[in-house]
């Protein structure tokens, strides 16, 4: 756990400092309006990301993990993984190329970007293939090559969205974001592709789905919180650009840019370790050890980190974004106090798609979007984009309380944990 915190560690301060200098750039250039936008397109990328594997994401690190020196069964997976893909990919490039115009205008009212789908419907199927490979590599808990791979291709998307930007203004920007699972599919299957060929035999591949049973839950979890959450967020971006202004929705696209930039760290210390650990645990004692462990090493970083934000988010938003963004100041509070509880809820969390506990998984996810979709929508009318931030706040309390509630068994006395 220490060595993976560690050497993650490294690749994301890497990616921070180069998020910052983007950031800045776009800032400076596109202003408020322009990362408000952006956010947009950035919204749907993970919905089409999650449709076009049909979500399987984490059932891969999970059979992976546990099925890696058997090759019948990892045959029969990658089989069913990519007819999902196949399937999920053509119908999401046809409804992408040819409903471009009526997805515009839903997205993008008075504009006219329908060309960034036709753009993105190309690369949907390097979206998938991207995914795959990186769920193997997360399953083997490769984390040096997933770290190391997915750094370099993230600093050829920076270059390559800094360079459009310049070039192109919002127009380049867009194509950036939208070609880049093209750049990033190309460094992946160069890196990877020693370590895929040992464990994926193509030529042994089937047109058949042996696995559709065992991902199936996968895909209900997955479709659920990226589509819906995803939407939401877009949903209250439209809200807050109609209620009060487009200043005030590229205010808090700022603010949940920057949270995203250190949600990166926990998010691969969660497929990388958290994932493949909790699958192989299998009784409640293990569980809450191996709970406390990650809190132990985790939290303590976390909040130390948001506290140093906290104390210099005149500086970040400065250097980070530019004087346009300064109303942004008022958003941290709430925003770091419910990134903190997110992180210590979804650690836990992560035990739904390791035991496949769906119907928990699928309960809390929406109890937490309904909260934060109400409350969101209520608190703009008086409190602006600072009310979407409170949100965000309650709804991670909230969750984090019904979590623990949903795995009282796993988290307290000596269970067996089936799964």
């Amino acid at each position: 756990m220490l060595k993976i915190t560690s050497f993650n560690s490294m690749g994301v301060s890497i990616r921070l400092v180069l998020a910052f200098v983007s950031q800045k750039v776009i800032a400076e250039l596109l202003g408020p309006s322009g990362v408000a936008q952006l956010g947009n397109i950035r919204n749907i990328l993970p919905m089409i990301e999650s449709f076009s594997t049909l979500g399987v994401f984490n059932g891969i690190v999970k059979y992976v993990s546990e099925h890696r020196e058997e090759e019948k069964e990892l045959q029969k997976l990658f089989s069913t993984a990519f007819v999902y893909i196949l399937c999920a990919s053509l119908f999401a490039f046809f409804v992408l190329f040819f409903g471009a115009e009526i997805l515009n205008d839903y997205i993008f009212p008075n504009q006219e970007f329908s060309f960034v789908f036709k753009i993105v419907a190309i690369s949907v199927p390097f979206i998938a293939l991207v995914r795959i490979f990186n769920g193997v590599v997360n399953g083997l808990s490769a984390y040096k090559s997933f770290v190391t791979i997915n750094l370099i291709s993230y600093v050829c998307s920076i270059l390559l969205l800094i360079v459009m930007v310049l070039y192109k203004n919002i127009n380049g920007a867009l194509i950036a974001i939208a070609i880049s699972p093209i750049v990033q599919f190309t460094l992946v299957a160069y890196f990877y592709i020693k370590v895929i060929k040992d464990y994926v035999k193509f030529k042994d591949l089937s047109f058949s789905i042996p696995y559709k049973n065992e991902l199936f839950a996968f895909t209900i979890m997955s479709l659920v919180s990226t589509f819906l959450g995803n939407f939401v967020e877009m949903y209250l971006r439209g809200e807050l650009t109609n209620k009060i202004g487009i200043h005030d929705a590229g205010n808090w696209t700022g603010m949940t840019n920057i949270s995203k930039q250190y949600i990166m760290f926990i998010s691969a210390i969660l497929t990388l370790y958290v994932l493949p650990k909790f699958s192989t645990i299998k009784n409640s004692i293990a569980f809450r050890k191996e709970v406390l462990n990650i809190y132990k090493t985790v939290l303590p970083l976390f909040a130390l980190g948001m506290l140093l934000i906290f104390f210099c988010r005149e500086w970040v938003i400065l250097i980070a974004k530019s004087d346009e963004f300064l109303g942004m100041k008022p958003l941290f509070k709430w925003q770091l106090l419910g990134d903190f509880i997110k992180i210590a809820s979804v650690i836990i969390a992560h035990q739904f798609f390791a035991k496949k506990m769906v119907i928990q998984f699928v309960v809390t996810e929406l109890f937490s979007l309904i909260i934060f979709y109400f409350l969101a929508s209520f608190f703009i009318e008086s409190l602006g984009a600072e009310g979407v931030v409170l949100a965000h706040f309650i709804r991670f309390v909230l969750y984090f309380l019904l979590v623990v509630v949903m795995l009282k068994k796993h988290l307290f006395g000596n269970h067996a944990i089936k799964g």
